[in-house]
Parts: structure tokens; C-alpha cells; sequence
């Protein structure tokens, strides 16, 4: 069946390989600006994103003709041979093997925005693994559900 409105918003979290600092300011624009291309070329629409030398949150309304996974393995995919055949990386660039992804309410768009654009500063004050620690206790992972 068609669906033909919808309102499926996710928040990928991905992470470097090992979580080495992979992605610099340097070309932190060009990475962020390509996988807003791949979420726009799948029928989806990218509202913010934000890539860290070490990790990459991005919040996207996504198609539903996707699900979470098909759309984060594009994502990382095609960024990843991206970044590495135009050498955006000093190492072979790859994301680790599993992401993240949170659904976030319609009402909680702009904050989720916010939060991501503020990235720069919010790390600042929290490291990464502490920051993805408050994600995990916010959503109340308690299970991992392997359902392969």
C-alpha cells in the first residue's frame, strides 16, 4: 500500500571506525554537504547534520519506502568511499559496522536541530562517550535486539 503521508524522523548517530578522530574541520563541510546529496537522491530530507572528528549526528525525515538500516547503510557506504576516493582522510576512512538510530516526535525537531548545529560547543563541556552514554540512559536502551 502507498503510504502517502508521513512523518518518520530518526536521528543516526555513526561512528568512525574504533572511534579515531577520522574527520577534520578541514573538510568537515564537504563530507556533511555529500551525505546531504545521498539522504536527498533517496527521497528523504536531511535537516541537519553535524560531522565530528570522531562521529556524525544527523537528523533526517526519512522515505518510508526506507527503513532505518537501508538508510544509514547508503549513508555510510557511499560517504565512506567518498571520503576515501577523494582523500579526505589521512588513514583509510571507515564507519564502524553498527550506528545509531533514535525516532524523534515531529514536536522535537527544532531541538534536535539545535542540538546537533551546537555540536562544536556541546563538546566542549561532555566527551563523546558520555554524551553516548546520555543517549542510551534518554532512550532507555536496556535490551539489544538482534532479531537477524
Amino acid at each position: 500500500m502507498k503510504i502517502e503521508y508521513h512523518n518518520l524522523y530518526t536521528h543516526f548517530i555513526l561512528i568512525t571506525k574504533e572511534r579515531i578522530p577520522l574527520i577534520t574541520e578541514k573538510n568537515r563541510e564537504r563530507i556533511e554537504k555529500y551525505i546531504t546529496g545521498v539522504v536527498n537522491n533517496n527521497n528523504s530530507k536531511l535537516y541537519s547534520i553535524y560531522a565530528n572528528p570522531e562521529h556524525t549526528h544527523i537528523l533526517v525525515s526519512r522515505s518510508p519506502k526506507l527503513s532505518e538500516e537501508v538508510l544509514v547503510t547508503i549513508i555510510s557506504d557511499s560517504s565512506s568511499k567518498f571520503i576515501n576516493d577523494n582523500k579526505l582522510s589521512q588513514s583509510i576512512f571507515a564507519w564502524q559496522q553498527s550506528a545509531s538510530a533514535f525516532s524523534v516526535s515531529k514536536s522535537d525537531v527544532d531541538k534536535v536541530c539545535k542540538y546537533i548545529l551546537n555540536q562544536p560547543e556541546h563538546h566542549r563541556k561532555i566527551s563523546f562517550a558520555e554524551e553516548y552514554d546520555e543517549f542510551l540512559k534518554h532512550y532507555q536502551k536496556t535490551l539489544k535486539w538482534d532479531i537477524s
